[in-house]
C-alpha cells in the first residue's frame, strides 16, 4: 500500500500538468515552445505546473505567485532528497 501512495504522489503532478496542457491553454500561455514544459514534466513537475497556473500574460507572476512557485520547487527538491535519504538507511 505504501508503494502505491508513493507512486501516485510521483505521477499526480505529471498527470495534472498533462491534462492542463491538453485541455487548457495555460501551459502554452506561460511557456514559449514545448522544450521547457517537457523538461519540467520530467524533472520538476510541481514547479512547472504551478508556474503555468499562476502566470498572467499581462502582468507576469505576482509576488504571491512566486512564493507558491518556490513552494512547488521545494516540493520537487524535497521528493528527490527524501528518495536519496531513504535509500541510504
Amino acid at each position: 500500500m505504501g508503494c502505491l501512495i508513493v507512486l501516485m504522489a510521483l505521477i499526480g503532478p505529471r498527470v495534472a500538468l498533462v491534462f492542463t496542457w491538453l485541455f487548457t491553454n495555460l501551459v502554452d500561455r506561460a511557456y514559449d515552445g514545448i522544450a521547457v514544459p517537457l523538461i519540467g514534466l520530467i524533472f520538476l513537475p510541481w514547479t512547472t505546473f504551478i508556474y503555468a497556473l499562476v502566470y498572467n500574460p499581462v502582468e507576469g507572476v505576482s509576488f504571491l505567485g512566486w512564493i507558491v512557485v518556490v513552494l512547488g520547487l521545494l516540493t520537487d527538491l524535497g521528493s528527490y532528497t527524501y528518495g536519496a535519504r531513504s535509500r541510504k538507511s
